[in-house]
């Protein structure tokens, strides 16, 4: 009889087997690492994000709140965009706080004034700035399971919203695609998809609308023809057809079961039901994925701790002479005044100050240049949301730099940690910094402050009333009181042209005006980013001149340990120091091979990411 052939293990069944062999190694040789791993596991309640983006009046927000089953909480009227996005997660009441970058405190938001802070059509309080993103957090069963990110729609996804809504999809577990039933796919909307095919890993599409319009069905396979021929990655993707009015008619219902059949010819339930089996499993090998590689640091340590011991067994005296001298050349580099390490790195954040100011200034003169060009070509209606769009530029021109500011520091961190280590030493070191919950560089956020009238140009922009070309228009009326019947033709005549007139030097003027107010406007953030990004650097230096002199103490405290135990190995006759070498090198072998397997299986969870 043929034994039947053993099924290969599936790949979370084998992380999962992995680890918990992982952990038990570490238990037994660094319990104190296998604590700080299983504190790391302990505290992953971090939830699968999915971020809907969409052009504006295509039922985006709808959705929204018909998936979290909450009609009229995520503002569908905010014609207006702001910069600021909701995010939706899970509390027991319904509460809402406008959000900050840096260390700026949330303020509460009453929910029925929710549309104040995510449209610019509407009033901030008074003494507000507009918030970075908005969070909303209710008892919504969905919530439960994923955190909601509606993005700002307005302006079209070839604007600078699409470009805000790249950025927020490229750090989320998915994206949701919303398009409606009333026509195929804009050019923006394949321009966006197209862009975002290798910096987002999975998008799902929801077609909304679908009881308003009954071609739906020929307006999705025509969406299906277009994405394969300009974003051919997301030619099968799976569309949901939605309706969030025919959602939101369940709660009038009369009975139960009728409330049951509309929510289920909505296609929202199927569409949740998509998401969560699609996001939950993903996001908890994406934490095992973190789990591993703490797992792999912790191991990468013990490793180095272990290569120690046995050359403390095997090399006596030698090893112990050239524990002394390293001990020595770091404790001068310490005490040294010049500090060799310290102009380092001294010269790697200047070369970081230059950089990053290139960045702000390349950034911020395509910035000027785009809108410049955007208000040449902006009709009134347009003209009206250039402030508002500037503002979302802005905003993400400040967040890149942030972000480069804190990978150049970190890099700058690498360079001169590299300069005074060994590749072992700096295995050890990493971990502690691993350890300690904090990267070696922590950015600190801008002080809030108080308005200005400025700050009003964001909401509000004047220009010129073209008064004088509205009185010209009105001359012909003087006319009107002599000749009544034959100067009627040419009142009518007159009365258009000067409101023609009237109308578009008004629009020259405001455009004008709006050309300054730019350009003061790139000015000021110029220099307010470079004065933050200078005041970033001194801090970090400091921080940075902090971190690497306790790492020397560190480095140089280890080495007075391993001392020790090269000292009690030269008191061990020949026999008891054979059996100790044996039992670290059979330690040592296990520990390589554990780490081995942590990398395998995260380059094949990459793997697995990276088809999807």
């Amino acid at each position: 009889m043929t034994q039947a052939k053993a099924q290969p293990l599936s790949l979370p069944k084998q992380v999962a087997q992995a680890r918990e062999a992982l952990l038990k190694l570490l238990r037994e040789s660094a319990p104190e690492s296998a604590a700080w791993v299983e504190e790391l596991r302990g505290k992953r309640r971090k939830l699968p994000s999915v971020v809907v983006v969409g052009e504006t009046n295509r039922g985006k927000s709808s959705l929204v709140n018909a998936m979290i089953d909450a009609p009229g909480l995520s503002p569908v009227d905010a014609d207006v965009a702001t910069a600021t996005y909701l995010v939706f997660g899970h509390a027991e009441q319904w509460q809402a706080r406008a959000c900050y970058p840096g260390q700026l405190a949330p303020v509460p938001v009453p929910l029925d004034r929710l549309v104040n802070w995510v449209s610019a059509a509407h009033e901030l309080p008074d003494g507000e700035l507009p918030p970075r993103h908005v969070e909303v957090d209710g008892p919504a069963p969905l919530l439960e399971k994923l955190v909601i990110v509606d993005t700002p729609g307005v302006g079209g996804l070839d604007s600078v919203h699409g470009e805000l809504a790249v950025e927020a999809a490229a750090t989320a577990t998915a994206l949701l695609f919303v398009v409606d039933a009333s026509a195929p796919f804009t050019s923006g909307e394949l321009d966006f998809l197209a862009g975002i095919g290798d910096r987002v890993e999975t998008v799902v599409f929801a077609l909304s609308k679908v009881d308003a319009y009954r071609g739906w069905r020929q307006v999705l396979e025509a969406n299906r023809a277009l994405l394969a021929e300009h974003a051919p990655r997301f030619a099968d993707a799976t569309f949901h057809p939605v309706s969030s009015r025919v959602h939101d008619m369940a709660a009038k219902a009369p009975t139960p079961e009728a409330a049951g059949m509309l929510r289920e010819r909505s296609g929202v339930p199927e569409l949740l039901a998509a998401l969560e089996s699609l996001l939950v499993g993903r996001s908890a090998m994406l934490g095992e994925a973190n789990t591993l590689r703490a797992l792999s640091s912790a191991l990468g340590e013990l490793k180095v701790l272990l290569d120690n011991e046995r050359r403390a067994l095997t090399t006596g005296e030698a090893e112990a002479e050239a524990l002394r001298a390293r001990k020595d050349e770091l404790t001068a580099e310490r005490r040294s005044s010049t500090r060799g390490w310290q102009v380092k790195l001294r010269s790697e954040v200047q070369r970081a100050r230059l950089e990053n100011a290139h960045e702000v200034s390349r950034e911020m003169r395509d910035l000027q240049s785009w809108f410049r060009q955007a208000i040449d070509n902006a009709d009134r209606d347009q003209l009206k949301l250039l402030p508002a769009h500037v503002d979302t530029a802005m905003q993400m021109v400040s967040g890149r730099v942030s972000e480069r500011v804190g990978a150049r520091l970190n890099q700058v961190a690498d360079t001169v940690l590299a300069e005074l280590f060994s590749a072992d030493e700096l295995e050890v070191i990493r971990s502690q910094f691993a350890r300690s919950g904090h990267s070696q560089v922590i950015l600190r956020g801008a002080e809030k402050r108080t308005p200005t009238a400025e700050d009003k140009l964001l909401v509000f922009m004047g220009g010129v009333s073209g008064i004088g070309a509205g009185k010209m228009a009105v001359l012909p009326l003087a006319g009107a009181v002599a000749a009544p019947i034959l100067l009627v033709p040419t009142i009518i005549i007159g009365l258009g042209a000067g409101w023609w007139i009237a109308r578009t030097r008004k629009h020259t003027a405001d455009k004008a005006h709006m050309k300054t107010w730019l350009n003061e406007s790139i000015a000021d953030s110029r220099s307010t980013l470079d004065q933050l990004v200078t005041e970033q650097l001194i801090d970090a230096e400091s921080q940075l001149s902090l971190a690497l002199d306790e790492a020397l103490g560190k480095r140089i405290t280890g080495i007075e340990e391993q001392l020790r135990e090269v000292d009690k190995a030269l008191r061990l006759d020949v026999a008891e120091r054979q059996k100790r070498t044996t039992s670290v090198n059979k330690r040592l072998a296990e520990v390589t091979a554990g780490r081995e397997r942590a990398e395998k299986l995260l380059a094949d969870i990459r793997a697995v990411r990276d088809k999807r």
